[in-house]
């Protein structure tokens, strides 16, 4: 199954949990009924009944007169995940009004400016990344020295098409961060090619593949992108493994590289099926739903593809099986246009040896 567009929650995942933040940890609401309600929406969630959730977890933050932390964070989540706006909004806009301390203040300015990001970027509309830079400049007028505030403000500005002022923004994040950093990489991307920063950009990461090899989203530059999401313990994955195979064998040499990201927890189990299917493009162990990798790109179902082009914009997504072959190719044919004025990281695609030791 082909996923319309690319979900707003991809930018949230990247943006969400700034290491800024000091979370409140309530298990939910102090009211009686707010405290049902909220329990409710928690199991229409465990039964995937999403929209349902959202207004449970509406009515539960009203039944605790607008103060239900969990509740908000949930309509922000949720809200933003179903084009909900005015839903994700609120509970942003009630996270501003309990905020106490400098740190909630600016936390709570930031996610709604992330809000207000992902809606200008869905509904194409100049005056919320307005809004959404006002909200960063209050963030960084309780706490200056807020790392991600600073990038995220770099992109409301690309997207306000004021560039000088976006790469000053990009400058001082790149100073904050180490220079092997992700996201330090991506800054500079951003510097070089403010345009980038308004693009769908695949999130920044890096990982050691199971052979021994540093990947870098940003590294790879040049070279068209498959992220493959898959586990061993997934019928529908090993029903699409010999399709991977494939193509790893006919774009063997060519500006391409495939990642197999794995969400089995059993290391010795993945390492054991890998060597025995005969898997020797990058592979590498993400060990769930709920690791890192895996959140940033919002997967919850495999197998689970993105498509992403030479410049490191995404663009496509899969869900299932697919037949994605004719728009790789296109992809590769526009990468290898680029590779004279902008020579692409090497990445080897070799047979897996004895992996170092697990983390």
């Amino acid at each position: 199954m082909r996923v319309s567009g690319l979900a707003p929650a991809l930018a949230l995942a990247f943006f969400c949990v700034p290491a800024l933040a000091q979370d409140k940890t309530a298990d939910g609401p102090t009211n009686e009924k707010a405290q049902k309600t909220y329990k409710n929406a928690q199991q229409l969630l465990h039964e995937r009944m999403t929209s349902a959730a959202l207004d449970e977890f509406k009515k539960a933050d009203k039944q605790d007169g607008g103060h239900c932390h969990p509740c908000q964070k949930q309509m922000i989540k949720y809200g933003a995940e179903l084009g909900e706006w005015k839903d994700a909004e609120l509970g942003a806009t009630e996270m501003i009004a309990d905020a106490q301390g400098d740190k909630e203040t600016a936390l709570a300015h930031y996610q709604l400016a992330v809000v207000l990001m992902n809606e200008g970027q869905q509904k194409h509309k100049e005056e919320l990344f307005a809004r959404g830079h006002d909200e960063i400049t209050k963030a960084l007028a309780a706490v200056a020295n807020f790392p991600d505030a600073i990038f995220l403000d770099g992109r409301l500005l690309a997207f306000m098409k004021q560039d000088d002022a976006a790469k000053a923004r990009f400058e001082q994040y790149a100073k904050m961060k180490p220079a092997d950093d992700p996201t330090h990489q991506r800054a500079l991307r951003y510097i070089s090619d403010p345009e980038l920063a308004r693009a769908r950009m695949a999130p920044p990461f890096a990982v050691t593949t199971l052979d021994g090899q540093h990947i870098s989203m940003d590294d790879l530059q040049g070279k068209v992108v498959l992220l493959d999401f898959w586990a061993t313990w997934c019928g529908p994955c090993r029903e699409a493994l010999p399709h991977i195979r494939e193509l790893a064998k006919k774009f063997q040499g060519q500006p391409l590289v495939i990642l197999s990201v794995s969400l089995d927890s059993d290391e010795d189990k993945w390492k054991e099926f890998v060597a025995a299917n005969g898997m020797t493009w990058p592979q590498y162990r993400d060990g769930g739903f709920t690791s890192p990798i895996s959140k940033m790109f919002s997967v919850t179902a495999i197998p689970h593809t993105f498509t992403i082009d030479a410049d490191g914009v995404l663009q496509d997504e899969h869900i299932g099986d697919a037949s994605i072959e004719g728009k790789l190719k296109k992809l590769v044919a526009h990468a290898r246009e680029m590779q004279p004025a902008q020579p692409a990281a090497t990445v080897t695609a070799a047979a897996p040896t004895t992996p170092p030791p697990a983390k």
